[in-house]
């Protein structure tokens, strides 16, 4: 029998995952809340798949991608990701991990076929890949991400180019401070720049101005 760790932070759905997975056939070894849980569930149980959310505590952003991508870098862990929305950045990376092989990324609200979700599941247990035919699509737009601004974004990230604070771009453009915050919000948002500890969204958006720019 395929044992997995499943990693899922809201209750509910965990315990109904539990419950789906043990009804197709497999053995939930071990079924945690957050990233750091997921590694030591895996360290203790070996298991022959991972299970797990993308966005998990603490930060809500790519906790249970980059789990899963440390994981297959000591092994050739199959991994299935499941997500609410298509992250291209995401899925990127989780198919770069291990050559591609023995993964899949899912998206949550499009598995409607238990039956289909299980053979998934054996697929990518048996080495291969299964990715969501609406993150194939999103994967295949290579469009500029500039271009998915708003004119108002593009003014405020070349004014943050030139190095304005948010207030002083505020002051420019005669809006309010927490109006430039929200333009900001949504311009990370927009290049694919989620939270992380490991950089500075604010430099990686500049710097996309600038390539296109230079």
């Amino acid at each position: 029998m395929t044992r997995v760790v499943l990693a899922e932070d809201g209750t509910l759905l965990r315990e109904g995952l539990v419950g789906l997975l043990e009804r197709l056939g497999f053995e939930v070894v071990s079924a945690v809340g957050d990233a750091e849980a997921l590694i030591a569930a895996v360290d203790e149980h070996d298991p022959d798949l991972v299970v797990t959310d993308i966005r998990m505590p603490p930060g809500y952003s790519d906790e249970g991608l980059r789990a899963a991508c440390r994981l297959r870098t000591r092994r050739a862990l199959p991994v299935v990701a499941l997500s609410q929305y298509v992250e291209r950045s995401y899925a990127e990376d989780l198919l770069d991990s291990a050559g591609g092989r023995a993964v899949g990324y899912l998206l949550k609200d499009r598995v409607v076929d238990v039956a289909e979700f299980g053979q998934a599941l054996r697929t990518v247990v048996g080495g291969g890949t299964v990715v969501d035919p609406e993150v194939v699509r999103q994967l295949m737009r290579r469009s500029d991400p500039l271009d998915r601004l708003t004119e108002r974004e593009r003014g405020v990230l070349a004014l943050l180019a030139e190095g304005h604070s948010n207030l002083a771009i505020a002051e420019r453009l005669v809006v309010t401070e927490a109006a430039v915050n929200k333009h900001v919000g949504n311009i990370l948002s927009k290049l694919d720049l989620p939270p992380s500890a490991d950089s500075n969204r604010r430099v990686l958006a500049v710097l996309t101005w600038l390539r296109r720019h230079d």
